[in-house]
């Protein structure tokens, strides 16, 4: 079942990952975040419910949509399934176009809600493009992009949860910033996961960079456990702060990806 599934959705142009274990699939949630997970309830070794119960209590996998799809057919395990933060039950035999439309509909009222990063809490996605999108219609602004690099190689070392520590740490010192050397409407918010753009004024643009530079990389040591950071210890490339900016009517791109691209080029 679970092959078929996967061949049938890889044909509609999905990307797929299939596991068979409770605790493989608790594994693979974790390393590739996915947009959502189709469950049975009869696993091997931990059943559906352990697995959904798991996902929705770490912080990582805790809005991912969840749809059951088992021969378990009673009222009582219906209401469990759902009891337990799954978005949608189907049991069978189903039919597989109606099971397209749902996996359709789950991923749009998700999108649709993914406003603020999980971690940080900082405006994404759909409220990110659309500041950019005012700035591409006035004047008078300036775009200063922080990138935090290296987080990958940090996450394998050191686990997920350490790195969120490291992205929330990050984002507080740039909102600090913006805070004490920015404007008060100043905008900050993710371009990507480890990408900040910070939506300011030029008056501002230097000493604003100069004071986060400053306060990230008088940090990154301290990110890092005390054992590895005392022998100068980083297991692959080490953390490090690259930033880029943008000025209102310097060859600013007219339309939001071009901006995006640029910003991503920048170097400041």
């Amino acid at each position: 079942m679970a092959d078929m599934l996967s061949a049938y959705f890889h044909v509609q142009g999905y990307e797929t990952i299939t596991v068979h274990w409770g605790e493989d699939a608790l594994h693979a949630a974790r390393q590739n975040n996915p947009d959502l997970v189709i469950l049975d309830i009869r696993l091997p070794d931990i059943d559906g419910y352990e697995v959904a119960r798991r996902l929705r209590s770490n912080r990582r996998t805790e809005n991912i949509p969840i749809i059951f799809l088992t021969e378990k057919r009673a009222r009582d395990d219906r209401l469990l399934g759902l009891e337990l933060g799954a978005d949608d039950y189907i049991t069978k035999p189903f039919d597989i176009q109606e099971l397209r439309l749902r996996v359709r509909n789950a991923l749009r009222r998700s999108s649709s809600g993914a406003l603020n990063n999980p971690v940080t809490g900082l405006p994404e996605g759909a409220l990110m493009d659309e500041r950019l999108e005012e700035c591409l219609k006035s004047s008078g602004w300036c775009i200063l992009r922080v990138s935090f690099e290296n987080l990958d190689a940090f996450r394998d070392a050191y686990g997920f949860v350490a790195s969120d520590d490291v992205l929330r740490a990050v984002s507080l010192m740039i909102k600090n910033a913006v805070r004490e050397q920015g404007n008060p409407g100043d905008f900050v918010g993710h371009l990507g996961d480890t990408n900040f753009a910070i939506v300011t004024t030029p008056a501002v643009l230097s000493s604003l960079a100069e004071r986060i530079r400053s306060r990230l990389e008088q940090s990154v040591d301290y990110f890092y456990p005390l054992r590895d950071r005392g022998r100068g210890h980083y297991p692959g490339k080490k953390l490090a702060v690259s930033m880029g900016s943008l000025t209102a009517g310097v060859q600013v791109p007219t339309d939001l990806e071009s901006l995006k691209r640029a910003l991503a080029d920048a170097r400041l």
